[in-house]
């Protein structure tokens, strides 16, 4: 049996003290690049991302209705309307390994592909967070190239780049 579908929407005000609150997680924190600041200083940071968006992101709340009203979000990021970066997040850390990685990211290009109309989708993470390359994957990603150097739980790395077209 599949588990249900989860459902994106955009993310709201309200979401802002569970997003807030993700950032007490150490270990979400570290695997999500987020810098360590304050509760209050996240809240207000989530709010303006609601109120006032940067044109070229497009960031949608996931939602599940085994797990809860936000168990992550997706961003579809870029200005070319073909053709969108793809990211997810799913926090906090007690919610991985439970496959909702994975849905969102589906979740994500099926918006991207359904309602936004794009032909492609990429997607990069770096080599040595194996659970997102392993994610990229599972959704049908193709491995096309590789990116610049980062870092990843103190860990010096490299981006790895893939791509998707949409099937007519």
């Amino acid at each position: 049996m599949n588990p249900p579908a989860l459902s994106l929407r955009p993310l709201l005000c309200k979401d802002a003290p569970v997003l807030a609150e993700w950032g007490g997680d150490g270990l979400f924190c570290q695997h999500a690049g987020w810098t360590a600041t304050s509760r209050a200083a996240l809240h207000d940071f989530w709010v303006g991302q609601v109120t006032d968006p940067p044109a070229e992101l497009i960031r949608l709340a996931v939602e599940d209705p085994a797990e809860g009203p936000l168990v992550g979000y997706v961003d579809l990021h870029g200005l070319d309307p073909g053709e969108k970066e793809l990211g997810f997040v799913i926090g906090p850390s007690h919610r991985w390994r439970q496959g909702l990685g994975r849905r969102a990211a589906a979740a994500g290009l099926m918006y991207g592909f359904g309602e936004l109309g794009l032909e492609r989708v990429w997607a990069e993470a770096l080599a040595a967070n194996t659970a997102s390359l392993r994610i990229l994957r599972s959704v049908g990603m193709e491995e096309t190239g590789r990116g610049g150097l980062g870092t990843f739980l103190n860990e010096d790395s490299y981006y790895r780049q893939f791509r998707i077209s949409r099937t007519v």
